[in-house]
């Protein structure tokens, strides 16, 4: 009987130091997410052309885009949270009437009440934000820069996302975050 209980305490205490050896990271606020073009290109069925990943912000009932909100107008921004936008495009595309071979780019915007300028940049893997508040964006680097209009939207979107949609010759890239979406047309060679 002492073996059978000294082996269910030797069992017990294997048990307690294997569940407290793993130490799992806390969940990051802002989730990284992808979006592709086209979209059968996530199963494998049709190859990429254009991929965005991105981290999504959450508006928390915070004032985002205005003159004194969480994005001000008039300052750069990295397109998300966390780490720089990071746009792949698999074949040459044509953006604000720019040529733009296939590679991968950073992204960022400049949104205003009316428009935004986004900005396709050459240098990737930068976090966003420097600790004075300032973007890591080298405007030397632009590939190019666009303005785009603002589209009004009815209904609030509370973490900021990015999908594709389809145009004869190519695709937009909406992104949609508090009440507010932009469509960058993407234009492919043919």
């Amino acid at each position: 009987m002492k073996k059978i209980a000294l082996i269910m305490v030797f069992f017990s205490f294997c048990a307690i130091s294997v569940k407290a050896q793993y130490k799992f990271p806390r969940v990051d606020a802002s989730v990284m997410d992808e979006a592709y073009y086209p979209s059968g290109a996530a199963y494998g069925k049709i190859p990429f052309k254009v991929r965005v990943i991105y981290s999504r912000p959450l508006k928390k009932g915070r004032d985002i885009f205005s003159a004194t909100g969480l994005q001000p107008y008039g300052k750069v921004w990295r397109l998300g949270a966390n780490e720089s936008t990071e746009i792949k495009f698999y074949v040459p595309v044509t953006v604000g009437g720019k040529q733009i071979p296939a590679g991968s780019y950073s992204m960022y915007a400049i949104p205003d009440k009316d428009s935004w300028t986004i900005i396709i940049n050459s240098v990737t893997d930068r976090w966003g934000i420097n600790g004075d508040g300032s973007t890591t964006e080298d405007p030397a680097k632009d590939v190019v820069r666009t303005v785009v209009p603002v589209k009004a939207l009815d209904a609030e979107v509370e973490a900021m996302a990015m999908v594709f949609t389809d145009r004869p010759d190519g695709a937009n890239l909406v992104i949609g975050w508090d009440k507010t979406a932009v469509e960058l047309p993407i234009l492919f060679a043919k």
